[in-house]
């Protein structure tokens, strides 16, 4: 649902709990979020290397320390807080983040 600064609703702060990862699908575009130490990380959903989803599985994209997102079809692993790969074929690339506003509890994203 839009709101009146023209953009788009994504979810309640709610629905991405501590620790936890989510993905969108946006018409044709493909987002997702983190929630670590109280802050949202929103990116595209795409590999640098393949330019595929990252998922493993619906709204998995931390590995199993849930301290890097990594990419399931190539174990590339990316830094949170910045979207940089760290290790994997797209080394030195990054994932392209999506800016946001928090606004009475929800997150909102441009529409375009």
């Amino acid at each position: 649902m839009p709101n009146s600064a023209g953009q788009l609703r994504l979810c309640a702060l709610e629905d991405i709990p501590e620790g936890t990862s989510k993905g969108f699908t946006l018409a044709d575009r493909r987002l997702f979020a983190i929630n670590q130490r109280g802050k949202i990380y929103l990116y595209q959903n795409r590999c640098p290397h393949l330019g595929i989803p990252l998922e493993w599985q619906d709204d998995e994209f931390l590995d199993s320390s849930k301290s890097m997102i990594m990419c399931a079809n190539h174990g590339a692993l990316f830094v949170i807080q910045t979207g940089k790969c760290v290790a994997g074929p797209c080394s030195g690339q990054a994932l392209i983040p999506v800016a946001y506003n928090l606004l009475e509890g929800s997150i909102f994203i441009d529409q375009t």
